[in-house]
């Protein structure tokens, strides 16, 4: 299906399924390969980077954990600017290697505060790895390593994304049509 329409907006296929997997899988391997022999703590943040946290899990080959924290941002296809915590992490981070899983970085202003608060938490690193990057929208200065895409400044759902909590079980990735 090209188009689809979610509540009151319609969108069309910009990223298969196929493709965001052969990107996920890129990013895999440089995990895979940087992080050898130090255990990371996989951070994935809710609600968001579920599926591609699940798709990146199963490609990564070296011995880690995985755990959750839920952040909230967004509002319809606005980020509010604002975030709230709303579950954090009961592991120890410190002397650990966390790799933050995130959906999408634009602003930046929530993987700022992220790294904020783990970064009092004495973990030996933090790596940033996210699906999508908006670099045109970064508001903050952020070190994102390990970025499967760069996209333009469109609102998209699908993988995970949604819109107003619909069609984050898209297997595709749908661009707002204006």
């Amino acid at each position: 299906m090209s188009t689809i329409k979610i509540h009151d907006k319609t969108f069309k296929i910009s990223y298969p399924e196929k493709d965001i997997l052969e990107k996920v899988k890129a990013i895999a391997e440089r995990l895979n390969h940087d992080m050898e022999g130090k255990n990371p703590l996989f951070l994935a943040v809710l609600n968001g980077s579920f599926v591609f946290a699940a798709d990146l899990m199963r490609m990564i080959t070296i011995p880690c954990e995985i755990s959750f924290v839920k952040l909230a941002s967004y509002q319809g296809t606005m980020s509010s600017g604002k975030i709230k915590e709303v579950i954090g992490i009961n592991e120890d981070i410190s002397g650990r290697t966390v790799v933050i899983v995130e959906d999408i970085v634009e602003s930046g202003l929530t993987m700022k505060r992220m790294l904020e608060s783990l970064g009092t938490r004495n973990p030996a690193a933090i790596h940033i790895c996210t699906l999508l990057l908006k670099p045109d929208r970064l508001k903050v200065d952020l070190n994102v390593e390990y970025a499967a895409m760069e996209i333009p400044n469109d609102f998209i759902v699908g993988y995970g994304l949604d819109y107003n909590q619909q069609g984050r079980n898209l297997r595709d990735i749908y661009t707002l049509v204006e």
